[in-house]
């Protein structure tokens, strides 16, 4: 891994031109004329397509309907355990009051492009605060079944023109470990509707196409709160809190992250260059603004809020899960903004990030300190333009319209309502 010696005077130079021309987090959060004045400054629009994506409204190009459900199919569950409004699977109960109030609400059905099921599968939780994966599929399915009762617009289309929040660690195939959720798969009832989900990899059972990838919910209040000043220099150089090893799940090692956070523990546990620990302090926002770069491991699943978190403290992300699919990448220019690292390259990680030209790096600081990058990750209260609620509507517009053969023809039916593990099938 070469001479640590040989590298402080790169790095020091680094973190250097870095703290120079850091992004002026805390102003651009702030909001004022003199913030933004601030932000023009040391940021970079998105070149091309991406960025006219990124920058769309999606006002006036659909409607949506919300079908009406029982309390104990969402805010019930919020009520029983408010922890919900605060994990990492919250974007279900934030798209769902968004929509509420949105511009694109219909209240006509017959107008409607799309169609919403506010159910909250996510916000039955363990007393660890865990949603449990083997109720998850019997909820929604028990939505399913009240909404294509009570309404006819589900049986029109076996839900193709539905889209529904599945914030689980394997989306639609409702369980936290990837051995399992690929046994069981999609709910086959969701096989045509549109998902909009939080996990994302290439060629995956839990993937299938046309799903629309959105972040992790990371509290944006609670993120505001800590912003430091913009002055603060980026004196870390690596930053990393978290698990190296499932001992619980995983009492062999091995299977958690695929090994990928072992090894960078086993490697650069004493590494000067990385500030790597378990620990999870009081302190964590910050030191994400004074790092210059921050892993994004995969854990069990490829996504996590760190990804959420770099972005907004104007860290550089250093993704490792190879073939993940990032939260709306036609927006996002991931590689323009990131550091993608492969699974079995992570013992090289000191050698990739201290031979990074530093005139890529301002770049990557400067395209990440651009206010609709950062707004684009977060689900705020209330929703501003540009944000997650606005990308995700963006994405469900570019579908249309819908394509020939979404329609069935009277006394058709392509589901079939018994498929999937006999567990799913008790009633709820």
């Amino acid at each position: 891994m070469g001479s640590r010696k040989g590298w402080l005077p790169i790095v020091a130079l680094l973190l250097l031109a870095a703290s120079a021309l850091r992004p002026p987090v805390a102003a651009a959060a702030a909001g004022s004329g003199e913030a933004e004045h601030a932000v023009q400054q040391h940021s970079e629009r998105i070149s091309g397509s991406a960025g006219d994506v990124l920058e769309d409204n999606p006002v006036g190009r659909l409607k949506v309907f919300i079908y009406d459900l029982p309390r104990k199919y969402n805010k019930k569950m919020v009520t029983k355990d408010p922890r919900c409004l605060s994990h990492m699977f919250a974007a279900e109960i934030f798209m769902h009051r968004f929509l509420l109030s949105s511009a694109v609400r219909t209240l006509n059905p017959k107008e409607a492009d799309w169609f919403y099921t506010p159910v909250y599968t996510t916000c039955d939780l363990t007393n660890a605060g865990l949603p449990l994966p083997f109720k998850s599929p019997r909820v929604m399915r028990s939505a399913i079944q009240y909404i294509s009762n009570k309404w006819p617009f589900w049986n029109r289309t076996d839900g193709a023109d539905h889209f529904f929040v599945v914030p689980h660690d394997f989306a639609a195939c409702f369980h936290y470990q990837e051995e399992k959720a690929i046994e069981r798969g999609i709910l086959p009832l969701l096989r045509h509707a549109t998902l909009v989900q939080t996990f994302g990899q290439e060629n995956h059972v839990c993937l299938k196409e046309g799903s629309i990838i959105i972040p992790p919910y990371a509290p944006p209040q609670k993120m505001q709160a800590h912003l430091i000043s913009p002055d603060t220099p980026r004196s870390i150089f690596v930053y990393f809190r978290g698990l190296f090893y499932d001992t619980g799940n995983d009492p062999e090692g091995g299977y958690y992250a695929r090994g990928a956070r072992a090894s960078l523990w086993e490697n650069f546990k004493s590494n000067p260059l990385f500030d790597i620990s378990t620990d999870h302090p009081a302190t964590y926002y910050e030191d994400m603004q004074r790092a210059v770069f921050c892993l994004c491991p995969l854990g069990w699943a490829p996504w996590s809020p760190r990804l959420v978190e770099a972005v907004v403290f104007g860290c550089i992300p250093v993704i490792i899960a190879d073939d993940i699919v990032l939260p709306f990448a036609d927006a996002i220019p991931w590689e323009e903004i990131g550091v993608f690292v492969v699974e079995k390259d992570v013992p090289k990680l000191d050698t990739i990030l201290t031979s990074m030209p530093i005139d890529d790096i301002l770049r990557k600081q400067r395209l990440l300190a651009n206010p609709s990058m950062k707004q684009a990750m977060l689900f705020p209260q209330p929703a501003q333009p540009r944000d997650a609620f606005h990308q995700i509507l963006n994405g469900l517009a570019r579908k249309l319209p819908h394509p020939e053969g979404t329609y069935l023809q009277p006394g058709d039916q392509r589901l079939n309502w018994t498929a999937g593990p006999v567990g799913d099938l008790k009633p709820w």
